[in-house]
């Protein structure tokens, strides 16, 4: 754990009194860049593991496999960070209710109810139409961290959501089978969307003052724990699976789960949520790209087209005009 101070014990009434907020730690500037552009490019190729899979393993085995083996790469580097901590003979970090709170609620919907519902998903509607309703999320996240976070919207972050959800829309367009698409897919994937969001605006408030690492691995953990009733069929897909798809189902615990969740939550500790959210607008594209080089599958010009625009969507969440509290022209 991080050097800071033991939280001070409860007062009269009873509740837990938060730590004092950890004091900002110098870091070289391209460090979070590094780690966003990270997340994003393993979070992309998750969507195309996913999309192999999903002829051959269930959404649930698929969910509890991958979070299992995450929680485990996870629990030994936090293990490991624990004891260099005791033998520096730094104070441990204790949470407060609320940071409990908000913990639960991040590892239920994020990392249990967000990964069924997203492997579900993509078994009944296309990618192009599980990408465009899977980024509404980050939309929600830019508008609900005004209210819940105290972030300012300003006028090129609206502008940028706009332009980055268009071009989401375009991919999603170019790539768009209608006949695949099924209702139930699209409530999923919205669902998938809404849990992404709340996710997100739970788990900034805890980096402020915990461990990127530790606030990861617990989250992860709850959502292993949701998907237990699901621990059968796992067996099931361990036993008779080709080995391919259990490499496969590895690869989605240690490196888009366990190492990108992890370096979304560095990335986060030293961002507004609103415009790191709205970075995952460039998720689709890489996708589209990842899955040209692995399954050779040549994207559609509607798809560059859509591309283009999610780049400059996100390029222009990241400029720093006058802040506006709301748009009154």
């Amino acid at each position: 754990m991080d050097r800071i101070a033991p939280a001070p014990a409860p007062g009269p009434s009873g509740h837990d009194h938060p730590a004092p907020v950890k004091p900002p730690t110098p870091a070289v500037s391209w460090l979070p860049i590094a780690a966003a552009a990270t997340t994003l490019v393993l979070w992309a190729s998750a969507f195309v593991a996913i999309r192999h899979l999903g002829h051959t393993v269930p959404p649930g085995a698929l969910s509890l496999g991958r979070l299992v083996i995450a929680s485990v790469a996870l629990g030994v580097l936090v293990l490991w960070r624990a004891r260099r901590t005791a033998a520096s003979g730094a104070a441990r970090l204790r949470m407060t209710r609320r940071e409990w709170a908000l913990l639960l609620l991040c590892g239920v919907a994020w990392f249990g109810i967000y990964n069924l519902a997203l492997n579900a998903a993509e078994q009944r509607v296309d990618a192009g139409t599980a990408a465009l309703i899977v980024q509404v999320g980050p939309i929600i996240v830019a508008l609900l961290a005004t209210v819940f976070l105290g972030e300012v919207l300003t006028r090129w972050l609206v502008i940028g959501m706009a332009v980055g959800f268009v071009g989401v829309a375009v991919i999603a367009q170019g790539s768009a089978s209608s006949s695949d698409s099924d209702v139930l897919g699209v409530l999923l994937a919205a669902v998938a969307a809404i849990t992404y969001a709340i996710g997100v605006l739970a788990q900034k408030p805890l980096l402020r003052r915990l461990p990127g690492l530790e606030v990861t691995w617990l989250a992860c953990v709850i959502g292993t724990v949701v998907c237990l009733p699901w621990a059968w069929e796992l067996v099931d897909v361990v036993r008779t699976a080709p080995a391919s798809s259990l490499w496969w189902i590895l690869y989605l615990g240690l490196a888009p789960t366990a190492l990108a969740f992890s370096t979304w939550a560095y990335a986060l500790s030293r961002t507004d949520a609103g415009k790191m959210a709205l970075t995952t607008f460039l998720v689709p594209l890489l996708t589209t790209l990842i899955a040209w080089i692995l399954l050779s599958e040549v994207p559609p010009l509607l798809a560059l087209l859509g591309g283009a625009l999610c780049i400059g969507g996100v390029l222009l969440t990241r400029l720093k005009p006058r802040s506006v509290a709301s748009l009154r022209g």
